[in-house]
């Protein structure tokens, strides 16, 4: 299945830029933070975010399960290690959901591993 191809609990709903997501879901930016020791995965979370979401790690464990399921997982954090500095934070997109967590829409695409590498460069 394509990036651009809805999961199966996905929902069309319009764009891929927050702006259509639905009034009852939560849009979350994605990234992957840049440490000398490692990759931190980023969940920046909405400051109006619904009280239907009682447990903050479990959301963010689902939006991370639901980035993974839409994003190769090993080419892309291959491909960050091989392209960012430490320090910084890689955009990975969006993903909208609900609290019980239904995927409404997302925005995910994968870095591109700089030229020349073969994204084998570990951090």
């Amino acid at each position: 299945m394509s990036d651009a191809d809805p999961t199966p609990e996905a929902e069309d709903c319009g764009g891929t830029d927050g702006t259509d997501a639905r009034p009852d879901a939560d849009t979350f930016g994605v990234g992957i933070h840049v440490t000398e020791e490692e990759l931190q995965f980023v969940v920046h979370v909405p400051s109006a975010i619904d009280s239907g979401w009682t447990d903050p790690e479990a959301f963010q464990r689902l939006v991370e399960r639901v980035v993974w399921d839409h994003l190769d997982q090993e080419a892309t954090l291959r491909a960050i290690a091989s392209s960012a500095d430490t320090g910084e934070t890689v955009t990975l997109g969006t993903v909208s959901l609900r609290p019980g967590g239904t995927v409404v829409d997302h925005s995910l695409s994968a870095p591109k591993a700089r030229e020349g590498t073969d994204g084998a460069d570990e951090r």
